[in-house]
């Protein structure tokens, strides 16, 4: 058994766990956020990205003891005082998905992208963003709609950034 002690959607959590629990697993049944999605356990569908230290992950292969410290942003911590983050507003907007399974991780996979490309000061096409999403799958839309979205997003994230300053 492990204390693993890490901030999770900007609040500090601590538990016991087993030395092999899963991040996925430590999120969904240790502290209750459900919306990290597992559907493969093998890192090829993305349903389980997470944000640890700012950068995406996916969860289903990270060992939570390996986090001691860190900062883990789900999907249940990206709104801002009842406001969707732009993604999500994007997602529901532009239809971004069907069933909903894969959602969280392709917004989280999302955001993850247009803030390195925006830091990169690199032109986010769809066929970056195409390409960008090939560790992500879902099996109801056929991307258009989600693609669609992460350019829009980006778009508005990009004046959120720019009004910042």
């Amino acid at each position: 058994m492990t204390d693993v002690k890490m901030t999770v959607n900007g609040k500090t959590v601590s538990r016991e766990v087993p030395d092999t629990t899963l991040l996925s697993e430590f999120l969904r049944e240790h502290l209750r956020l459900t919306g990290t999605h597992v559907g493969c356990d093998t890192s090829q569908c993305g349903a389980c990205v997470v944000h640890v230290d700012g950068r995406a992950v996916k969860s289903c292969t990270v060992l939570a003891a390996s986090l001691e410290g860190a900062e883990v942003t789900t999907i249940e911590g990206v709104a801002q005082g009842g406001e969707l983050h732009p993604m999500q507003a994007a997602f529901n907007a532009h239809h971004g998905l069907q069933c909903g399974f894969c959602t969280p991780g392709m917004i989280m996979a999302g955001i993850d992208m247009v803030n390195r490309y925006q830091a990169e000061g690199r032109e986010l096409t769809q066929a970056a963003i195409r390409h960008e999403l090939e560790g992500n799958i879902c099996r109801c839309t056929g991307y258009h709609n989600i693609v669609n979205a992460i350019e829009d997003a980006a778009g508005q994230m990009a004046a959120m950034s720019k009004a910042a300053e």
